[in-house]
């Protein structure tokens, strides 16, 4: 019997085999959980989801298309995962966007209004648009998890992170607000403030190539964060043994949080 053997649930934002996302469902399928996804619409897009599912022996698994700044595709995905599945005992949000262009550093304060709120919407609010759809699902469930992905850049200042550290504070907060109300239906929110790891995402961000070399010489555990970190942290928070934990962000990077200089 695995850890989360006979939970299924939702994972949003499988790219390649360098995601966090992919990485949490490596983690959550090795320890028996039945993994669902969704990928960006059109073709490309799904190959590219279902190559890196392949690569996990996860070929099979049920794939819908989801752009998530539109509320209709929100209510077809989460319908449609609702026909094929009676149940969600997880909800995982592992996505977020920001315009490139004001990811470089002294850029933030030129970010337009149309960006910012982009990235704030995309970001953040879809983690809130994605709970209210799997809150009545977790309830027939008896419960649930679910689990978004942020980053130190929520708290401190990333230099070029800019309008991204602006979206994750608001996701970090989204998360608390949800982990309060949803509790009473034993639906438990937690956020996972992920080290930096070279990813899609990451690459947008101007100045990033020097943080992995950083962070391994001051992390306490002196090296950077691996994905399988991040997805074992995910598979604990989805599992019973994290039935108090809710409302947290909790950080997985070596510890490089706690260090001040």
């Amino acid at each position: 019997m695995g850890l989360l053997s006979g939970k299924v649930g939702l994972i949003v934002g499988v790219a390649n085999e360098r995601s966090y996302a992919w990485h949490i469902a490596k983690s959550l399928s090795e320890h028996g959980a039945t993994c669902a996804f969704t990928h960006l619409p059109g073709e490309k897009n799904e190959r590219r989801t279902r190559r890196a599912l392949e690569s996990l022996n996860l070929q099979d698994s049920w794939c819908y298309p989801l752009e998530a700044s539109s509320d209709e595709q929100i209510d077809a995905a989460f319908n449609a995962y609702g026909e094929k599945f009676d149940k969600m005992h997880f909800l995982i949000h592992s996505i977020a966007f920001a315009d490139r262009e004001y990811l470089q550093h002294g850029k933030f304060i030129t970010t337009p209004r149309a960006a910012y709120l982009s990235a704030i919407d995309i970001s953040a609010y879809t983690l809130l648009g994605m709970a209210r759809r799997a809150h009545p699902m977790m309830q027939r469930s008896g419960g649930g998890s679910i689990l978004c992905m942020s980053y130190y850049g929520a708290e401190k200042v990333v230099p070029g992170y800019n309008v991204m550290g602006v979206a994750k504070s608001a996701l970090e907060s989204t998360a608390r607000y949800l982990a309060s109300e949803l509790g009473a239906d034993k639906i438990r929110v937690n956020s996972i403030s992920g080290g930096f790891l070279r990813t899609l995402a990451s690459s947008a961000v101007a100045g990033t190539d020097s943080i992995a070399e950083h962070n391994a010489q001051r992390s306490p555990l002196r090296r950077n964060v691996e994905g399988g970190d991040v997805g074992n942290t995910a598979t604990f928070l989805v599992s019973d043994l994290s039935a108090g934990i809710t409302g947290e962000t909790i950080y997985v990077d070596c510890g490089v949080n706690t260090i001040g200089v």
